[in-house]
């Protein structure tokens, strides 16, 4: 059970996601935010020290809640090419119901873009990746040749600039290109087809 200073912090830390992702950064003061919390004016202090560290927790809080569900995608039990589809759809559908990530990725708060990029979910979403690149090395069902971490690595990547994508021009937009980034990243990972033997041609031609 959280005690009430922890539930305190987190009433604040909701209701600054859910009002700096609605009028932004600028736009937004702690006092708002501390009246949607249902607190008094300087409780938030005493929490966060000041708009800016308030701002930047709220945006952790938020991109990790779209992350987590990148992960959870990952560690189902699809196939190779299932887990890969999934992974962008989940992302793009979860930065729907996280407002303030959502603004980020969109570009609205340019001074803290490239924080998302250093959320400690992050590096469980690259870790997740990592280990499902190799669980299907071991398999046989992707190219035993690629390191697994930094494939893994280059995965998030790339989803990080679909999402944005999707963000910024719109869903329906970006993919519309689904299938490419499919065939790319089925290029990267799959084994390449071993050539027929001449034993085999033989048989198929007779």
């Amino acid at each position: 059970m959280q005690r009430k200073g922890e539930q305190t912090r987190q009433a604040i830390l909701e209701a600054a996601i859910v009002r700096f992702g609605r009028e932004g950064y600028r736009t937004t003061s702690v006092a708002d935010i501390a009246r949607d919390a249902g607190v008094g004016g300087t409780v938030a202090y005493a929490y966060f020290p000041n708009k800016e560290s308030l701002f930047l927790a709220a945006l952790d809080e938020d991109a990790a809640g779209v992350i987590e569900e990148g992960v959870t995608s990952i560690l189902g039990d699809l196939d190779l090419r299932d887990w890969r589809q999934n992974l962008i759809g989940t992302l793009v559908q979860a930065v729907e119901h996280h407002p303030l990530a959502k603004r980020v990725l969109a570009g609205l708060e340019p001074d803290v873009t490239e924080r998302v990029l250093e959320i400690p979910a992050l590096t469980e979403l690259r870790k997740a990746c990592a280990e499902r690149i190799s669980s299907e090395q071991l398999a046989g069902r992707v190219r035993s040749d690629i390191d697994p971490v930094r494939v893994g690595n280059g995965v998030v990547s790339i989803m990080l600039s679909l999402l944005m994508s999707v963000v910024q021009v719109g869903s329906n937009v970006a993919l519309a290109y689904g299938d490419d980034v499919t065939a790319v990243f089925e290029a990267a990972f799959d084994p390449p087809e071993a050539p027929a033997s001449p034993r085999s041609r033989g048989r198929a031609r007779s």
